[in-house]
């Protein structure tokens, strides 16, 4: 039986809190017992209770004191702190407003709002511990590349997303993050990731579901189908074997719910697909809450259900493809450098079990691997429809050129996408202002110094163990680095001179797929399977339009923020984030078949 998670939380911090009152008490009653001075009940009392809170300051100041002597050796500064009232002793009142907003306010906007105030990099000193955020490339650039070996997922990190991503890719540092790295690195060649009959076959089963819902005379949810183009897609790449979440039809609006049947309901790939997104929001409700995330789990990992509900699908196909590789004659010879990797099977998964079998390491990276198979694409698809919708004459233009490339019917080609620069360039605008993923996380395992190019900048002290969040959706939006038009949905930027006055200089300052050693394997295929959907969506309907009356009404931007800043104020959609951007309630449009 697992120990509760708030139960192992009390016990690691039972000395921090109670070994300073101890001492206190047992220091006065030495006093009391060996000295003719006398100390009434309420002080004992007073100071027992005050001790720990006292020595907090203490160590505060103190480190506050350290981070100083050390910047000034090294000749950087202090990154600033965000004010506090007076009354905040403790940052509780701050935290209360990260919550508060990241639930009823626009993405990011109170990092949005201190960036406004104190510049590009700023920290909040919140009770657990003080975090930093920036939106500067050279700092980011830093983290991801020349300071690398600096910055690392971290230990609390860790804690917090193991209930669902285990010891994968994405939640490893040092030499196991290298090992699952190379394991799935040789599978992502260029004849892997021009997956099109994969790509085609459930494209088309997602579009004749939104044909069929249309033609009830429903709108539909383009976000929730794309979702399952996205599953499917990245359960046959990855297994073979896809959930058929699309075999469940796909939602009705909120006014005719009703219609739902049981068998939508209680299909087992929405029972899959909503432990998977449940085990998700959790996660990331961990990382907001900080360090005592366990208190909201005290009894029980509320994360546990959802990845016990995502291995049962997962079991049965690791243990097929185990035993499909005890059954097959072993080809490879003695000295072969290839080892058969990438090459030894259909599936990632069959390359996988050439290099461990150890079921847990399995589970762990196909895990990893379908967050970012699924959520990231699917989040772009989603955010490119809504551009599409408020955006006739792009579409327009984007049609043209599927129909000059490709033709109305025929299937598209890797070949075809080459030619196609305004379909790279119309996804690369997606990606710049609706990023797969908004904001990360990193810790600096060694205490570090970040400069920028930027004019007017200053050298900054990064203490080491300070946990950094860094945003990339509001570095895609800084007009200092995108130009004055930054906040405008313009793919022409990534075809014209604005390409060389702002990317070519400075290339971190578009990052929608990371960089350096942990840059986004699947980069390429994301493009091909993105473009492949966006051609044969554009080949069989038109007139994209936002469907506002099947909207929840709980999904609607806030009144208030039509007098916001920023794209905030022009937004018909409600942003959030999770592991991934989506959308609040789903993306509810409607669209004409293309007449013949």
């Amino acid at each position: 039986m697992a120990i509760p998670p708030g139960l192992i939380f009390v016990v690691s911090v039972a000395p921090f809190l109670l070994v300073p009152p101890t001492l206190t008490y047992g220091v006065l009653r030495i006093l009391k017992i060996h000295t003719a001075l006398y100390l009434p009940t309420w002080f004992t009392v007073l100071a027992v209770t005050l001790s720990r809170p006292i020595l907090s300051q203490f160590q505060l100041f103190y480190k506050k004191y350290a981070d100083k002597r050390a910047a000034t050796t090294l000749g950087a500064h202090i990154i600033p702190s965000v004010a506090r009232q007076s009354t905040d002793l403790f940052g509780f009142n701050l935290t209360k407003r990260l919550v508060k907003d990241t639930r009823e306010n626009y993405v990011v906007e109170p990092f949005r709002l201190w960036a406004k105030e104190y510049g590009p990099v700023f920290q909040i000193e919140l009770p657990t511990d003080t975090r930093i955020i920036t939106t500067e490339p050279d700092h980011i650039k830093a983290m991801l590349s020349t300071q690398f070996d600096s910055f690392h997922k971290g230990p609390v990190l860790f804690k917090m997303m193991q209930s669902l991503l285990g010891e994968g890719v994405f939640n490893s540092d040092g030499d196991l993050w290298k090992f699952h790295r190379s394991m799935a690195r040789p599978y992502f060649t260029r004849e892997r990731i021009a997956d099109f009959d994969n790509f085609e076959q459930h494209a088309i089963k997602a579009l004749s579901r939104a044909e069929q819902r249309l033609a009830e005379g429903y709108a539909i949810d383009f976000q929730d189908l794309v979702a399952r183009f996205t599953l499917d897609s990245a359960t046959q790449f990855l297994f073979g074997y896809d959930v058929k979440s699309l075999a469940a039809s796909i939602p009705y609006p909120e006014s005719v719910s009703h219609l739902n049947t049981a068998e939508f309901l209680n299909h087992p790939s929405k029972v899959f697909a909503d432990a998977f997104t449940e085990g998700q929001n959790r996660s990331i409700q961990r990382v907001r809450a900080g360090d005592i995330w366990p208190l909201s789990e005290f009894w029980k990992d509320g994360i546990e259900p959802s990845r016990k509900i995502v291995e049962a699908y997962i079991d049965p196909m690791i243990h097929k493809a185990l035993n499909n590789k005890e059954k097959k004659p072993q080809t490879t010879q003695a000295g072969d450098d290839k080892n058969s990797i990438g090459d030894s099977g259909d599936t990632l998964l069959e390359d996988l079990i050439q290099q461990t079998q150890d079921i847990t390491m399995l589970k762990d990276e196909l895990i990893n691997l379908l967050v970012a198979g699924r959520d990231t694409t699917a989040s772009t698809l989603t955010f490119s429809l809504y551009m599409l919708a408020e955006n006739p004459s792009i579409e327009a233009r984007l049609r043209r050129e599927v129909l000059d490339a490709v033709g109305p019917n025929r299937q598209p080609t890797a070949d075809d996408f080459r030619g196609m620069k305004f379909m790279k360039a119309f996804l690369n605008e997606v990606l710049r202002l609706y990023p797969a993923v908004p904001i990360n996380n990193l810790t600096a395992s060694q205490s570090a110094v970040w400069t920028s190019k930027t004019p007017g900048s200053k050298s900054y002290f990064v203490p080491a163990g300070t946990r950094i969040i860094y945003s990339i959706l509001l570095m895609h939006r800084r007009t200092d680095l995108w130009g004055p038009d930054a906040l405008q949905f313009d793919p022409d930027r990534f075809l014209d001179d604005r390409v060389h006055k702002y990317l070519t200089p400075n290339p971190y300052i578009f990052l929608p797929f990371s960089a350096g050693p942990r840059i986004c394997l699947g980069q390429q295929f994301a493009y091909q399977e993105m473009s492949f959907f966006l051609v044969r969506l554009i080949q069989r309907f038109e007139n994209f339009k936002l469907a506002p009356e099947a909207q929840p009404a709980k999904s609607k931007p806030p009144a208030r923020w039509a007098h916001g800043e920023g794209l905030q104020a022009r937004e018909k959609i409600w942003p959030q984030s999770s592991f991934t951007l989506y959308v609040k309630g789903g993306l509810w449009v409607t669209m004409d078949p293309v007449k013949q």
